[in-house]
């Protein structure tokens, strides 16, 4: 392969990882940051919600040898604990025995991303450049340095990996005949702090995803390995309780006192947390094409998702992933294995969006219903006894690498069939495997035996 000269627009998850892919191939890389370099200043509080990573982003790792540092700092979650208005506790496990997803820092793992880019000497980490302009038949980005001087720079290809607010693809906007849309939720977030308790221990149970469902609003804690949980606040923009409506700290006290009371004692800072930690917002992004010329699309630049299946940074690892597999197939041409990309992707893309979607429903309303627990004992059932037969959603988009597209159908084919075995009463029959299989394959339309 000649040597080609690659212009990643981004540093941060998505950004880095695919310079390293591409290093590794023998480009020379040249990335642009607009923030600062984050291994040498201070992370902001209340900027990031913490990151699940699972099967999918860690394969993406294990490729560039980066897994086992990353999962020696994660922390195991198991299920899901869900915290009731009266505190009652009650536990959802996420897979089968050994199936957990990681809770790891978004910045801890940028760091390390960056080092390990900095490593090679065909890669070059510029920050706090801002991207102007990007030319996209002639592959010439603009930056603005720290200085407010103008940076010019000549590649073969720039990767837009810049967000979901990306410059590049305001440009493919402007002269691709790019669709877009993006699609807001009428919920933000606010990050909150349960910190350890005076003996130094975790304040609740380390090794679970902790919930607090409460039907139009939610909260949720991931745990660090310096015994804090990150809390997470969804709530309203407006309405009775909302931000909008809830704006000194006697009524954050008074909201908290009486839907969260089991967390009050737990976050002694949480008046400075609300008011002092900004408001996030959530989007959807979706667009069609990702390649423009000689630019291309990476992660959130072209698929922002909300957070709620935990797969938003894991989908853009499983980019990387892809793009690189696509360059080995087409080798010296990159305009093939850019289009074969986009194509591949975009399906898989817009089903995890929808699912994540989907997802927000079901943990803030569904999670503590009991009828729901009942359908998801059966289904947790199912996947114990016939792993060869039969695996959940939730299974098929976290413990595997099946396209999100499949795991999407199948996995609602399979969660009507649940539902089918609850309705009818026959999940006494669940450990008749004749029985199962051919009213699985019945409902999938297959021939049975």
């Amino acid at each position: 392969m000649a040597k080609r000269k690659i212009t990643v627009v981004g540093g941060g998850l998505a950004g880095s990882l695919m310079a390293v892919y591409f290093a590794k191939r023998g480009f020379d890389v040249e990335v642009y940051e607009r923030r600062p370099d984050m291994r040498r200043a201070d992370i902001g509080a209340g900027k990031s919600i913490n990151l699940a990573l699972s099967v999918r982003g860690i394969l993406a790792l294990e490729k560039v040898g980066l897994k086992e540092a990353i999962l020696e700092n994660a922390i195991a979650m198991n299920g899901r604990m869900m915290h009731s208005e009266n505190g009652d506790l009650s536990y959802q496990p996420y897979g089968k025995e050994g199936q957990y997803i990681n809770s790891v820092s978004r910045g801890g793992l940028n760091v390390h991303l960056l080092e390990l880019a900095d490593e090679n000497p065909n890669v070059k980490l510029f920050f706090n450049h801002r991207c102007l302009d990007v030319d996209l038949e002639k592959s010439i980005a603009t930056f603005k340095d720290e200085n407010g001087e103008k940076v010019t720079v000549e590649s073969d290809y720039i990767i837009g990996g810049d967000g979901a607010f990306s410059a590049v693809r305001m440009r493919m906007m402007k002269s691709a005949r790019l669709d877009y849309s993006q699609d807001y939720l009428d919920h933000g977030y606010k990050e909150l702090t349960i910190p350890p308790t005076a003996d130094g221990k975790f304040a609740m149970e380390p090794n679970a995803l902790h919930i607090w469902p409460r039907g139009s609003y939610m909260m949720i804690a991931l745990p660090n390995p310096d015994k804090t949980f990150t809390c997470t606040l969804f709530f309203p923009y407006s309405g009775e309780n909302s931000f909008e409506t809830i704006t000194t700290p006697e009524q954050v006290m008074d909201f908290f006192n009486t839907h969260f009371p089991d967390a009050v004692p737990m976050m002694p800072t949480l008046i400075e947390d609300f008011f002092g930690n900004p408001t996030g917002s959530l989007v959807t992004v979706r667009c069609f094409p990702w390649v423009a010329n000689k630019a291309v699309l990476l992660g959130d630049a072209c698929h922002a998702v909300v957070p709620f299946y935990g797969q938003g940074m894991n989908c853009a690892f499983e980019d990387c992933v892809v793009m690189d597999e696509c360059i080995e197939k087409h080798g010296d041409d990159l305009d093939a294995a850019f289009r074969e990309y986009e194509i591949l992707r975009k399906p898989n893309a817009d089903a995890i969006a929808d699912l994540a979607l989907q997802n927000f429903i079901e943990m803030r309303d569904l999670v503590g219903d009991p009828a729901f627990l009942k359908q998801k004992e059966v289904e947790h059932d199912l996947c114990e006894r016939y792993p060869d037969l039969f695996k959940s959603q939730y299974e098929l988009v976290t413990f595997t690498n099946e396209p999100y597209a499949f795991a999407q159908q199948r996995g609602a084919s399979n969660t009507q069939f649940v539902q089918q075995l609850v309705s009818e009463g026959l999940t006494n029959q669940l450990g008749d495997r004749s029985f199962i299989e051919n009213r699985l394959r019945k409902h999938r339309g297959e021939a049975t035996t």
